[in-house]
């Protein structure tokens, strides 16, 4: 075969493939349907648990083998996706109306997982075969084939409620997201029978019966106000707080409990939640914290602050939901497959599709109910005709030599062949004309119908046929008695499966959290080689001078309200506060200061013995590697942002030493090679923090500074270079930018 090649541009290809990548994505994975609220692995598993007969009265099946058999008919996508799917269907704190009854470890609120398939099972709850799955042999939905053709499946299937409301969703596309919160079945079943009996209401018509949002968490949402535009428009954002009650504790300590929380805390978040308020202790944001303890169990959700007894109870729940996740944000975006597209809808357009939904599969239904009656309602006339005339049909039956010439009797009248007592009865039997079904049925009847108590049996049952006949051509004749029909059954969904509304909703005050200014004292700051960073107080460090000068890196002092200035090598100042830093003895560890900080491992970190406030008294030296230098004024690093540019530097050039002004007299610079340069500090011009600086030593063509050493009258300053001691005092004074004199070992 010649080979074919088909000569395209590049960019329309990629194009053309993302399109169809993502529309598969949006279509068929991540978003649900407008009509059933469910996403395709969601509808898939359902459907097989349907097939396989897994029902809320039959034991329980191992979730492996509902998850292989899911992905080997309908879903192709992976094992862990349809497990997931089945996992979260499960979870009653995440959906308002779990739609499988799960048997074993299937996760907990605070973000457990569930265990491997293999060790848990499940089975469909009640109201998922009631309102999902009941009429699916009616033929209400389209099937279509399945990915390999070898099996059909739901394009959707015959939700009686909109569950896309009741139970929310949440899914990732590829340019799009949805967010749709849950809500109460009463609720909404209430609604949708009002815009059935009214299909012009309005959004605040409907809100009339749907309070809001109702998470299977409880919890306050608390911009009530805001909800009529959030469902008009169907994107917004959702504050809900986590309810807070006050009990007394033990030696008249109060307790704050925290016995609902909001939705978005589920998972991992409650264990974020906890540490979060460790950290307003630890970082003195509050000192009336005495105790925390998570004591939620299945019962419910139960977490204890134990406060002080003086404690101020009202500001400090305030600051919780100021500092911590009591009080979130739900964003909302209505985003779901409407008539095979992406929509962003309203509560009403949601309400609508499903509704109109609802009608298609009643018109559905009751076609095939009606065909099936009609069927009925002929074989019964059948047979009621053939037991009038019994006597002639037994006669042409045991005169006929095959059920081929008994049919074309009882069908067409034929009597050629048929052996008859009497010409009378061959006249009567030629007159019959039973239908191609009756006639069948007649010849299939068991001669125990012809007992008196049957045939009347069979007569009412023709009436009750009529009976059906009559009510479903009302149905589909009156749209009025259809909608009827949906409201019954409606009704007897909410009193079989509704519960009480679970989360409050109100307009609250904004929190109003009055941070109590801290006693300001002077603190010092200690860093080790690490990178560990704390603060202890003044009488500690006194103590252990000894020690934390030896153990650590960077000592100095400072306002325990002011910040603290970290220089970097690569000339970046990051600030921090001091607030921020752990206050405590002298033994503890302390935090990383990248975790308090923007400063995120540079090669080397050089710490100004000053904080920020302070800064603005002095002046501040820089020297670089290449020996570069400047003074720069204080105020400059005066900033409100965590990190600016410090100072500027020439290429392959890196920041040494940065040091506050005080009472240095001179400085001495120190190359790789032993040259050491001293002179006068009033050498180095001022500078602004954005220029290079001035040339402080010449340096060889490999050489750079290595050290920087700053002189203080009265004091004596000797070091060791390559083990031979050196006095920096007796060390002849000269020029800036010159060579120095090299130290002979």
């Amino acid at each position: 075969m010649e080979e074919k090649i088909i000569k395209t541009e590049y960019s329309e290809v990629m194009q053309k493939s993302f399109i169809d990548y993502a529309m598969s994505v949006i279509i068929a994975r991540a978003l649900p349907d407008a009509r059933d609220g469910l996403k395709p692995v969601q509808r898939r598993v359902l459907y097989d648990m349907h097939e396989l007969g897994i029902k809320y009265d039959k034991p329980y099946r191992k979730s492996a083998r509902i998850v292989g058999d899911t992905m080997g008919k309908y879903h192709p996508h992976g094992d862990s996706s349809i497990y997931d799917a089945l996992v979260v269907m499960t979870q009653d704190f995440k959906k308002g109306l779990p739609l499988v009854d799960g048997h074993g470890n299937f996760g907990n609120i605070e973000g457990d997982g569930a265990a491997a398939m293999r060790y848990t099972e499940a089975r469909l709850e009640k109201i998922t075969q009631d309102a999902f799955l009941s009429d699916l042999d009616k033929d209400v939905v389209d099937f279509v084939p399945n990915f390999d053709e070898t099996e059909k499946e739901p394009g959707v299937l015959p939700a009686k409620f909109p569950n896309l409301l009741v139970n929310g969703s949440e899914g990732i596309a590829v340019g799009m997201a949805t967010s749709i919160p849950p809500h109460n079945l009463g609720e909404v079943i209430d609604a949708v029978k009002a815009y059935m009996l009214d299909e012009s209401i309005t959004t605040e018509g409907l809100m009339k019966y749907i309070k809001g949002p109702d998470f299977p968490t409880g919890g306050i949402v608390i911009n009530k106000d805001e909800l009529k535009e959030i469902y008009e428009t169907g994107v917004g954002k959702i504050k809900v707080r986590g309810k807070v009650d006050i009990e007394k504790g033990k030696g008249g300590k109060t307790n704050v409990v925290i016995s609902e929380i909001p939705y978005p805390m589920i998972g991992a978040n409650i264990s974020k939640f906890l540490m979060d308020v460790a950290a307003l202790s630890e970082t003195k944001k509050t000192q009336d914290i005495v105790d925390i303890s998570n004591q939620s169990s299945k019962e419910g959700i139960r977490i204890v602050i134990e406060l002080r007894r003086d404690a101020d109870v009202d500001n400090f729940v305030n600051m919780l939901y100021k500092k911590t996740r009591l009080e979130d944000t739900f964003g909302v975006n209505m985003l779901a497959i409407a008539n095979g597209r992406p929509e962003v809808m309203s509560l009403k357009q949601i309400i609508q599709h499903n509704v109109d939904f609802q009608f298609q599969v009643a018109t559905r239904k009751y076609t095939t109910l009606l065909a099936k009656e009609r069927e009925k309602k002929e074989i019964q006339e059948g047979l009621i005709k053939a037991c009038n005339v019994i006597d002639l049909v037994i006669e042409i039956l045991r005169g006929s030599k095959d059920r081929n010439m008994a049919k074309a009797c009882l069908v067409e009248g034929k009597v050629d062949g048929i052996k008859f007592r009497s010409k009378e009865s061959k006249i009567m039997a030629a007159q019959l004309r039973f239908t191609e079904k009756q006639a069948n049925a007649i010849l299939e009847m068991r001669l125990y119908k012809l007992i008196g108590l049957e045939l009347e049996a069979l007569i009412n049952e023709h009436e009750e046929t009529m009976a059906n006949i009559y009510r479903y051509e009302d149905i589909l004749d009156r749209r009025d008695s259809m909608a009827q029909v949906i409201i019954n059954e409606l009704e007897q969904l909410r009193r079989e499966f509704a519960g009480k509304r679970k989360t409050v909703i109100e307009n609250a005050e904004e929190a109003v959290y009055v941070e109590k200014k801290a006693e300001e004292m002077e603190v010092v700051f200690l860093m080790d080689r690490f990178g560990y960073a704390r603060t202890i107080d003044m009488a500690t460090y006194e103590r252990n001078k000894e020690a934390a000068d030896a153990e650590n890196k960077f000592v100095f002092v400072c306002k325990n309200t002011g910040k603290v200035c970290l220089f970097t090598n690569t000339g970046q100042l990051h600030t921090v506060k001091v607030m921020d830093i752990p206050f405590g003895k002298f033994r503890d560890k302390g935090v990383p200061i990248d975790n308090i900080s923007n400063f995120n491992g540079e090669k080397e970190l050089v710490v100004a013995a000053a904080s920020q406030t302070s800064l603005n008294l002095y002046r501040i030296i820089f020297v670089t590697k290449q020996a570069m230098m400047k003074v720069v004024d204080g105020g400059e690093f005066d900033v409100a942002k965590r990190t600016v540019a410090a100072t500027k530097l020439a290429d392959d050039d890196e920041v040494i030493s940065v040091a506050v002004l005080n009472d240095q007299k001179q400085i001495i610079l120190q190359s790789a090679e032993g040259f050491f340069l001293k002179f006068s500090v009033d050498e180095i011009p001022d500078k602004k923090k954005t220029a290079i600086g001035v040339r402080g030593m010449k340096l060889g063509p490999k050489d750079y500074l290595e050290n920087v050493y700053y002189l203080q009258t009265g004091v004596e300053q000797i070091i060791s270079y390559k083990e031979k001691p050196v006095d920096l005092h007796k060390m002849k004074a000269a020029k800036r930018d010159g060579k120095g004199t090299k130290i002979r070992v």
